[in-house]
């Protein structure tokens, strides 16, 4: 929804009672109400809110049975904190699109980095493929994209660069252009382990039943550490930039983008 009325009247201004419920404010920020429940969230992806909400790390004490239901992912732990009490809370990713997505007793792999938050009520696990999380059950959860998502069904080969993620099908495949691995280049790359970065040398395939979710970009979302306070004039805790907005020799965190790039050779 638009955040501007009439031409000319400014920005619409919100409080707690007109700012929507478990619903997007506009393409970027997404109103997560808590009435008493809990949601888990990504750090660094809270950017306002209303109310008394607490943030908990994930192995605390009374938070273990929460945890033991619907945690599973202990490479990403450290990248999460739960959500609780009462008010409304406020996500958002750097000024990519954010939308929310209803799985009903489904099964739907995304990509570390996007998943911004979710509910308990959906149980988290580390996918066997490196750098992506698997959502079981039913419940919402909220996750952001370099553009807006669009849905496809398999058989599909896709940019690795472009892959969201994917519901319930099987896990993708590498597949490598014939061409690509025949010719000159395969054979750089066979010698130098260069090259097999382009969507149209190399993609994933799907094959199945389901839905494969694309960004509308072949842009990876950004590299940053999450939790981390950037290093930013004006911000406290603050100062010299020191390369992507965080200092240097910040040690980074599993499950980040960069390290998909890594994994996946791209």
């Amino acid at each position: 929804m638009s955040t501007y009325g009439t031409p000319g009247a400014g920005p619409t201004v919100f409080d707690p009672a007109t700012l929507p419920s478990d619903d997007n404010v506009d393409h970027y920020t997404f109103c997560v109400e808590l009435k008493g429940t809990q949601w888990f969230m990504q750090k660094g992806k809270m950017i306002a809110y209303y109310g008394s909400i607490e943030f908990n790390g994930i192995g605390k004490g009374r938070l273990d049975r929460l945890v033991r239901t619907s945690f599973h992912s202990p490479l990403h732990a450290s990248d999460w904190v739960v959500a609780e009490g009462s008010g409304k809370m406020l996500l958002a990713d750097r000024a990519f699109d954010v939308n929310s997505y209803d799985l009903d007793d489904g099964n739907l792999t995304i990509r570390s980095g996007n998943l911004l938050a979710f509910q308990p009520t959906l149980s988290l696990k580390q996918s066997i493929v490196p750098g992506f999380l698997t959502l079981i059950g039913t419940g919402k959860f909220v996750a952001a994209s370099n553009g807006p998502v669009v849905f496809m069904e398999p058989p599909i080969r896709v940019d690795p660069q472009a892959l969201v993620g994917w519901a319930d099908c099987p896990s993708p495949c590498h597949h490598y252009d014939h061409g690509y691995m025949t010719g000159v280049m395969g054979g750089l790359r066979a010698l130098t382990g260069l090259g097999g970065a382009s969507g149209e040398e190399h993609q994933f395939e799907f094959v199945g039943a389901g839905t494969v979710l694309l960004q509308s970009s072949e842009t990876l979302m950004a590299e940053q550490a999450t939790g981390v306070t950037p290093q930013q004039p004006g911000v406290p805790g603050g100062g010299a930039s020191g390369g992507h907005g965080q200092p240097s020799g910040t040690p980074r965190l599993p499950g980040q983008l960069g390290d998909l790039q890594r994994r996946f050779g791209l």
